[in-house]
């Protein structure tokens, strides 16, 4: 009777867990065993076959910052120069550009689809000549740190899940970010701070962006201790982190003590790994509470580096806090730093709009990369910066001597990226002259997160879960990394 009632208490999944390794004391591990345990565990898996984390590769970089541009920049504004469209204002989109490709809902209607230039001027920057627009000075300046990928195309055109495909690789909600990918595959550098953290930051007099979820930044069926912990501005960066009025740290200490062996005796009858994830979690917690006061507390930042993000690096919450948060992040080394910034949708008013989320935007992203690269930190550190999609070369509704919009395009757009081993001062493929379609070097979303495990040292075909009965991967079937946007 004994060995039926243990049997109705073991799925499949407690089964595997016990079959070797557990997956949660794997989890727990890399978080407590730092980067000597992960590589060791990387090179068992690679002899035994199945991997948690697979990976023969020499990494370039140590950590991720993503700053993840919510809403689709505009790349005709930005950074994709299109002088024919100059010549061409008001005419109507070829159909032999179009070729039939499908439009949103949002300009599906209209009868008439007139072409319009961007009203910013473009100069070369940097030995490379980059073309960058005026509204990006800041970034224009370190145009020659930066790998611009002018060819990136994607597969969905409305934001959920254009958002979703971008950190997940599925256009559906419920697999792992690529931050928690990472943290599965790589472990923990930083014993005191979790593997993957969140931030979010809105555009200055904009209450309707686009929403963000928090699956964004999930661990869908990898265990839960790599989901994204998300930073809030605020007297409290992490929710229930602090001890409630009342309770001394001995206290919760041995509460925690007390815990922990309820939870062993738990694991020891169900053999579920998320009973250990959850001791570990606990336990980090516990750290986290010296850690995350000492890193949110800026006071110690010289005023030349406060200056070098702009004012709003004195705002709670705005991007150039986060930014500059970012960097002290990576230097306690945290591996992978997600920044989410909302309101580039500009469907209307965009050069009003746009002008004012460059300002928000321009200067804090430029100072990140200068910041990491004095400190000699950008080498092992990549950067990436993009959005989910780009811009039609046609207005959505009138166009005005001072106003258009443009509707989501998800057949071209930019994304640029420094630091971590890739070309600086390189502007990588081409789109033609309605900056409509590639004509040269696509790089799919596949391409660019292949290319960016590469970088960590990750071979992408190698970092694999298995779940419902099949490997997945951030990948899945697809991806290659695109070896011309390394160093």
């Amino acid at each position: 009777m004994e060995t039926i009632k243990r049997v109705q208490q073991c799925n499949r999944r407690h089964f595997l867990s016990g079959a070797g390794v557990g997956l949660g004391a794997v989890a727990l591990q890399c978080l407590t065993g730092g980067e000597a345990f992960a590589a060791k565990l990387m090179a068992s898996n690679a002899a035994n076959g199945p991997a948690l984390a697979g990976s023969q590769l020499q990494p370039r970089a140590k950590r991720v910052i993503y700053l993840f541009q919510s809403g689709a920049p505009s790349q005709i504004e930005m950074f994709d120069h299109k002088p024919l469209l100059q010549h061409l204002a008001g005419q109507e989109l070829p159909a032999s550009v179009r070729m039939g490709q499908r439009l949103t809902t949002m300009t599906a209607g209209q009868s008439s689809f007139p072409l319009v230039p961007s009203k910013f001027a473009f100069a070369k920057s940097g030995a490379a000549g980059a073309e960058c627009s005026e509204l990006i000075p800041h970034t224009a300046a370190i145009a020659d740190d930066l790998c611009i990928v002018k060819s990136m195309v994607t597969e969905a055109i409305n934001h959920d899940p254009a958002i979703t495909f971008c950190q997940t690789g599925s256009q559906l909600a419920g697999r792992p970010s690529i931050g928690a990918w990472v943290a599965y595959g790589l472990g923990a550098l930083n014993r005191d701070l979790p593997s993957f953290i969140v931030m979010l930051s809105r555009a200055s007099g904009r209450a309707n962006d686009q929403p963000l979820y928090d699956r964004l930044w999930g661990s869908g069926f990898l265990p839960t201790s790599h989901q994204g912990v998300k930073l809030r501005s605020g007297a409290d960066p992490v929710l229930y982190l602090a001890n409630p009025a009342g309770c001394s740290p001995a206290l919760r200490r041995d509460m925690l003590d007390r815990l922990a062996t309820l939870n062993k005796a738990a694991y020891s009858q169900s053999g579920d790994p998320e009973t250990l994830t959850r001791i570990e979690q606990y336990e980090l917690a516990f750290r986290m509470q010296t850690s995350v006061p000492e890193l949110t507390d800026i006071s110690d930042e010289p005023a030349h580096i406060l200056d070098m993000y702009g004012p709003s690096v004195h705002q709670p919450g705005s991007y150039a806090r986060n930014c500059l948060l970012a960097r002290r992040l990576a230097e306690r080394d945290v591996r992978f730093v997600q920044l989410y910034h909302m309101g580039w949708d500009q469907h209307n008013a965009l050069p009003t709009n746009l002008a004012q989320q460059c300002k928000d935007t321009d200067q804090a992203s430029a100072a990140l990369v200068k910041d990491l690269k004095q400190r000699g930190l950008l080498d092992d550190t990549l950067v990436v910066w993009g959005g989910e999609f780009g811009r039609t070369a046609y207005s959505q509704g009138p166009v005005t001597a001072e106003s258009y919009g443009r509707d989501h395009h998800p057949r071209c757009f930019t994304v640029w990226m420094a630091g971590g081993g890739v070309k600086g001062g390189l502007s990588y493929g081409a789109t033609d002259d309605f900056s409509y379609n590639i004509v040269d070097k696509p790089v799919e979303v596949f391409d660019l997160n292949a290319t960016l495990l590469h970088l960590l040292g990750i071979n992408h075909e190698r970092l694999t879960y298995q779940f419902q009965g099949r490997d997945f991967r951030l990948t899945d079937v697809h991806g290659k990394v695109v070896h011309d946007l390394i160093a």
